[in-house]
This record gives C-alpha cells, sequence and structure tokens, in this order.
C-alpha cells in the first residue's frame, strides 16, 4: 500500500508548479555524459522518471532518445509536465506504488525528489521495477552554502522546514543500510550555476520550495520580505544577471537479483 504524500510536498507542490517551472535550476550539461555513461540512458533504454514533477528533469531525459515514463503523484505538477511533454507517457503513481509491471525499467531516476518518498516499501518497489542489473540514480541540484549570500537565503528559510524530508540531512540514505537490493551507492559531482534576474533566481527559486509553498500567504510574504532585504547587503545580488551557484550530486547504484 502506498504511503501518504507529505502534506508540505501535497499543499506546497499544487499551489506553486508555476514557480517551480519558473525558479527551478536545469542541469549542467556535463550530467548527460554521466546518464548516459554510468546510467545508460540512451537510445532505446526504457527509463522511468520518478517523481518528475513539472518535468523539467523529464525533457533531459527524453532528448536522449529513451523510452521515458513519467510517474508523478501531485496532480497540478503531473498536468504541467502533461502539457509541456505531451509525447512523455505521464503516470499518476507514487515510490511504494507505481503502475508499472515487473522489471519494465533499464533506468529509474528521481531528480530532486527521493528525500520525500525514502523508505524500506518504495526501495522494494524501485527494485521491482527495475530489470536486473538496472540502474537506480538520484539527483539533487545542492545550494552552494559556501556562498554568503546563499548562506543567508538559507537561514532565512531553514525555519519554516518543520518535518519536511530535507536531502542535507542525510535522513534519505537510511533504506540502503543493511539492504540486499541494491549495490552500495557511488556519488559524482558537478559544479553548477543557475544564472537569470533576482526575480527568477532567488525570489521564484524559493517560492518554490514545498514547505515555503504551503505556507499561508501572510507568512510567505514575510519571507518574500526578508529575502528582497537580502539586495542592499549583497551587491552579487543588485547585478542585473545573477549566477547562484550550486553543486549537483548525482547518486547512483546498481540493482542486485
Amino acid at each position: 500500500m502506498s504511503q501518504p504524500i507529505h502534506d508540505a510536498a501535497q499543499r506546497g507542490y499544487t499551489l506553486a508548479p508555476d514557480s517551480y517551472q519558473r525558479g527551478r535550476p536545469e542541469y549542467p550539461q556535463a550530467l548527460g555524459g554521466w546518464l548516459g555513461a554510468v546510467l545508460g540512458v540512451r537510445q532505446g533504454a526504457q527509463v522511468v522518471d520518478l517523481g518528475a514533477g513539472t518535468g523539467k528533469f523529464t525533457q533531459l531525459l527524453a532528448r536522449t532518445g529513451a523510452t521515458v515514463t513519467a510517474v508523478e503523484p501531485v496532480d497540478a505538477m503531473r498536468a504541467k509536465l502533461a502539457e509541456s511533454l505531451p509525447g512523455v507517457r505521464t503516470l499518476a503513481g507514487t515510490a511504494e506504488a507505481m503502475p508499472l509491471p515487473d522489471a519494465e525499467a533499464d533506468v529509474l531516476i528521481c531528480a530532486q525528489a527521493f528525500h520525500w518518498f525514502a523508505n524500506a516499501q518504495a526501495l522494494r518497489e524501485m527494485h521491482r521495477v527495475l530489470k536486473p542489473g538496472g540502474r537506480l540514480g538520484m539527483v539533487w541540484n545542492v545550494r552552494d552554502e559556501s556562498c554568503d549570500w546563499v548562506a543567508a537565503i538559507t537561514d532565512i528559510i531553514t525555519p519554516y522546514e518543520g518535518d519536511a524530508p530535507r536531502y542535507y540531512t542525510g535522513q534519505w540514505k537510511r533504506p540502503f543500510e543493511g539492504q540486499s537490493l541494491f549495490a552500495p551507492l557511488q556519488l559524482t559531482e558537478f559544479p553548477h550555476s543557475h544564472e537569470g534576474s533576482f526575480e527568477q533566481v532567488v525570489i521564484d527559486r524559493i517560492a518554490s520550495v514545498s514547505f515555503i509553498a504551503a505556507l499561508p500567504e501572510t507568512e510567505r510574504q514575510v519571507v518574500e520580505a526578508k529575502l528582497r532585504a537580502l539586495q542592499p547587503r549583497f551587491a552579487a545580488l543588485r547585478e542585473p544577471r545573477i549566477a547562484f551557484p550550486y553543486v549537483t550530486q548525482a547518486w547512483q547504484a546498481e540493482r542486485l537479483a
């Protein structure tokens, strides 16, 4: 039985699909080589994009020539994906209950998503859907907090996170401990930058964070005001075009027989 979607994800992503589409960064060009060489995402491969959201990562997968199936539980996000990528099969489903047959996929990948459903039941379901020897991939664009103004943004939003699962805690790794479904995780990192206006790379980006989007309107306005107050403090945020630094962390594990 599928576990319920966390309230911050259900409410936040239902309310903010447009902010998500505008504000979330794309992925570094070098990641394309990793997808092909390490995961085997290529022409003819059967690939499942789990927790596909509005399709930002799905479109990268589709460009490889692979046959891509997008699985997304939140209706508003899935509708945005289907609108922007009408040629991709898009299904309603969760990590714990994917509407797919056994051994369907050569590759199953989760972009910006695995921490939401990091549990043993989901890992068993991914093992079921993957072919023996198939690859599980997990990708996150992680804000580079060695930059002073990025750290200041984190300081503003962290008090609002509540019990929402977060990548930075590392709790998402727990289902892999002591299991025999997947080989040990392996990490590859890529420097990345999201370039655009302050409105796009800061305001829209933070508005798309699940637990921020799920706040009452008055509290969202408080968060936005705090973000705008950073511009006088940091010269980089007053430039017409801002480069928001990220590190893209790409994890993979082989599905064991």
